[in-house]
């Protein structure tokens, strides 16, 4: 018997803001339309949130030159409000992600299993550009 062991890619931030200013950005579909990228030349156009144990959510996520896009969407497995979240993508990968505050200041980690069609150092480039963009937005005045 065999197992497959899934390579887990771990990102993290520091983001000046107490951590219930941190979880509401990250939560409300308003505030995902504006960070959600990875590259200027890309915007997530939509997105929808229903934050709890079961419930889903989903990016729509475009090239601004209209190339490509894709929904990115998945489904809640466990949250603890401004603490843990972990949900399961719709190709079965597994996201856990940890809000520690830390007083004015907030870090936050993720940890996703990696996916093969890229090679983990361009997953973890994007993902961690994505979380780039969120802190920009969150310390945005």
């Amino acid at each position: 018997m065999s197992s497959i062991q899934k390579k887990i890619i771990t990102i993290n931030t520091k983001i000046n803001a107490p951590v219930k200013e941190v979880w509401k950005k990250w939560i409300d579909p308003a505030h995902i339309v504006h960070w959600n990228h990875a590259s200027d030349d890309w915007h997530t156009t939509f997105a929808e949130n229903d934050l709890r144990i079961g419930g889903k959510f989903l990016s729509r996520m475009e090239a601004k030159n209209g190339s490509f896009g894709f929904d990115f969407y998945g489904e809640y497995t466990k949250v603890e409000n401004y603490s843990h979240i972990e949900y399961e993508l719709a190709d079965g990968r597994k996201v856990q992600i940890s809000f520690d505050s830390k007083g004015n200041e907030t870090i936050v980690t993720e940890n996703f299993e990696a996916e093969k069609e890229n090679s983990p150092e361009i997953q973890k480039t994007g993902w961690q550009s994505i979380l780039d963009n969120f802190k920009k937005h969150v310390e945005k005045k």
